[in-house]
């Protein structure tokens, strides 16, 4: 009985996350917001709803070895897909929300080599960036 409540809890709320994650999808104005917005609640919407199966099948270690591995995977990977996918849509000029405030890339990036320049010396600002990060 308090499998089943427990279960039906981790899906619903895993549920929830990945609506606000669709939600993200469609009302953030740029790439950059989707992404966040899809990558954060998907990713911890999809893994509470592989706990909910972990859990159902308690008994069967088989399946809680997959579900763990299925968490470590997610947890891993959506973050660096989000950063390339963010990556590939700078390099490629997909346009940035009018009321973005900071693009620290700008003027950093070399489109020819795909690469980050490194701040120009004398350039405080871009020293004092590089250094806080």
């Amino acid at each position: 009985m308090l499998t089943e409540i427990l279960v039906s809890l981790f899906l619903l709320i895993g549920c929830g996350f990945m609506l606000i994650a669709a939600l993200g999808l469609v009302r953030m104005p740029d790439l950059p917001m989707r992404l966040h917005a899809t990558t954060k609640a998907g990713a911890l919407g999809a893994g509470l709803m592989v706990i909910a199966v972990g859990l159902y099948f308690f008994g069967d270690v088989g399946v809680a070895a997959r579900s763990a591995a299925i968490i470590i995977f997610i947890v891993l990977t959506a973050p660096i897909a989000a950063h390339l996918i963010g990556r590939a849509g700078y390099f490629v000029g997909v346009p940035m929300w009018s009321e973005t405030v900071k693009d620290e890339l700008k003027g950093q990036y070399d489109t020819h080599e795909q690469v980050l320049l490194s701040p120009a010396k004398g350039d405080k600002d871009a020293e004092e960036q590089s250094d806080r990060s």
